[in-house]
């Protein structure tokens, strides 16, 4: 699927992390390249950079990774050999505690549709992809130090920006994302139909941190399945309701 298609497709896009967590394997007929998904032509000359470092340093460390024993092996395997490796489509990729309460698999044929072609996830290996896109198993946060690149959110700011700026024209944005993952990229208000940066507090005005992901997928099933136009994005975040957490709209 090109720009065009995906623009056309979803004048409302939200914006959501990867998962930490991420399923093996993958179909090995659908190998990944830098170039592949939603984004992979705007993002093909970032992402080399970072795919030949991480095979310079051999997956990269503990450090870099923030993982130990057996995970830090299965993540530097996977980071030595990102080209040409198995994929998944991103949504089946993440098995984290957000993707794992949006559960895409549930929703009806028009919903799940709706979700692959309105969800976009920024990553700190991929910049942005679509909840759709053939991805490898990998690991590099976006708040990752990494050199010679430096903090991984500000290397991506300046063509994540440009990409996103460009794809998302004219659209509504609803933006579910960790701080480190939006200061990844600066959205220009003005070319935007509207842009909501929305949090889980606590009913005691508490930011919900960690505790709020589970909250978070459901959330964004919520407005996949609630918000079937761009027209109702503030009606369908004012009308969902959890018993720990509330939503605010900065």
């Amino acid at each position: 699927m090109g720009k065009a298609d995906f623009r056309v497709v979803a004048p409302l896009f939200i914006l959501l992390p990867p998962s930490e967590g991420k399923a093996e394997g993958g179909v090995t007929s659908a190998k990944w390249r830098e170039s592949s998904g939603v984004f992979g032509k705007q993002l093909a000359t970032q992402r080399k950079a970072l795919v030949d470092q991480l095979a310079k340093t051999k997956g990269g460390d503990e450090k870099l990774l923030g993982v130990g024993k057996a995970h830090l092996a299965r993540a530097k395997s996977a980071n030595i050999s990102l080209r040409g490796a198995p994929t998944l489509a991103a949504h089946d990729r993440y098995t984290g505690v957000v993707w794992d309460h949006l559960d895409l698999a549930t929703l009806t044929a028009t919903q799940r549709t709706r979700a692959l072609h309105s969800i976009v996830v920024i990553s700190g290996l991929l910049g942005a992809l679509s909840a759709h896109d053939p991805i490898p198993d990998y690991r590099l946060k976006m708040g990752a130090r990494f050199a010679p690149f430096g903090l991984l959110s500000k290397w991506w700011h300046d063509s994540l920006s440009e990409t996103l700026n460009t794809a998302f024209s004219g659209a509504v944005v609803i933006d579910l994302l960790p701080q480190e993952h939006r200061a990844a990229f600066t959205l220009d208000a003005e070319l935007l139909s509207k842009y909501f940066v929305v949090g889980l507090n606590e009913k005691t005005g508490k930011a919900g941190g960690h505790d709020a992901k589970a909250a978070k997928g459901k959330l964004a099933r919520h407005l996949v399945t609630e918000c079937t136009t761009a027209s109702k994005a503030l009606q369908s975040l004012k009308s969902f309701r959890d018993p720990r957490f509330v939503v605010e709209i900065e």
